[in-house]
């Protein structure tokens, strides 16, 4: 077989180790040949590859980004999109693709297999939000980033007696914000699913610096407030739709030096949560599903998407893994607030 492999979307530490891992078992076990196409799903749209072999992956293991590239293209919004990636498939004589991505990219890949295209998907995204894995790679390294970034936070705060907020990703889902935040010691967690109430945050922020201690606010970058008490700006959208966000952590320290009267401080970590070396858990994690990627192509089994329950690595349905996303249940929130104030 000749094996087409992209990467899609936002990058995340962990994709190279995918890549090298479904390389390394197809070429060896399995005598296949692989193509990479450039820049998610630009490349099969335009027939823009790359050689992808064993000596293309060699030493990239703890490597963060994808040597493949990445974008945030949709085909589904491109007129004969989907012709065109089949035309292009068919060109370079790719049997099948392995389509490395979070929700947008494996949902054109979902849209893809419903039109008679051999697509195997594996979870991608620092934000843990996929349904139907427990733990996407990549989100390990961002908390353990944002955590230390919390550690550093701690330190000054306390020497310059500020409530320094340090705004972390998370679209929707809040999963970076309630584990680094729970990991750090943060005294307030502000997660997207549980809109917060200001009043509120400032009782916590003043409560804290009566210890004698300064406040840490952690936010994700898609929390907002209860409706009618502070005004956020809109911003522009994405291929996919998606607001580009930001900028809820300065909105919120205005308003904790208005409130309160003590001096407030952001730390916007952005793109740093993305980049640098996996940790060991996204490099073995990002392995394990590269090698049962690969064995689904071999077999087949097209429409799935590899995934990790408990400890184990099994394939669900494309359609399951991209359904709804999976969100900061309540239970799990409220663990995080017995430690806030």
């Amino acid at each position: 077989m000749r094996i087409g492999v992209l990467t899609g979307g936002g990058d995340c530490p962990g994709l190279n180790a995918v890549i090298r891992a479904v390389v390394r078992k197809g070429v060896s076990v399995y005598g296949h040949e692989f193509v990479g196409f450039r820049d998610g799903w630009r490349g099969p749209l335009e027939g823009d590859t790359m050689p992808l072999d064993i000596q293309a992956v060699r030493g990239i293991l703890p490597r963060g980004g994808t040597i493949l590239g990445s974008s945030r293209t949709n085909p589904m919004k491109i007129e004969n999109g989907v012709g065109r990636i089949k035309e292009n498939l068919a060109a370079t004589g790719v049997d099948a693709l392995i389509a490395i991505g979070g929700e947008d990219t494996l949902g054109v890949a979902k849209q893809l297999y419903d039109r008679e295209v051999n697509v195997v998907g594996v979870p991608k995204t620092i934000d843990n939000d996929l349904s139907g894995t427990d733990y996407t790679f990549g989100f390990d390294t961002a908390v353990n980033i944002a955590m230390e970034a919390i550690d550093r936070l701690h330190t000054t705060a306390e020497s310059h007696h500020r409530a320094l907020i340090c705004e972390v990703m998370g679209r929707h889902a809040g999963w970076i914000a309630l584990h680094a935040g729970m990991a750090g010691g943060a005294n307030v967690i502000l997660i997207p699913e549980k809109p917060f109430d200001i009043d509120r945050v400032c009782e916590y922020v003043e409560s804290r610096f009566r210890t004698r201690y300064s406040p840490i606010i952690v936010v994700a970058e898609g929390a907002h407030p209860i409706e009618g008490q502070m005004e956020l700006q809109a911003g522009t959208l994405d291929a996919f739709g998606h607001v580009r966000l930001g900028g809820i952590g300065e909105v919120l320290a205005k308003e904790i030096e208005k409130r309160t009267g003590k001096e407030a401080r952001t730390t916007v970590l952005g793109h740093i949560q993305r980049g640098g070396t996996p940790t060991a858990y996204d490099r073995v994690l990002a392995t394990r599903f590269g090698l049962q990627a690969i064995d689904a192509a071999h077999e087949g089994d097209y429409g799935k998407m590899v995934a990790l329950r408990g400890t184990d690595i099994v394939r669900v349905g494309l359609d399951e893994a991209t359904s709804e996303l999976k969100t900061v249940p309540v239970e799990r929130y409220s663990e995080a607030e017995v430690f806030f104030g």
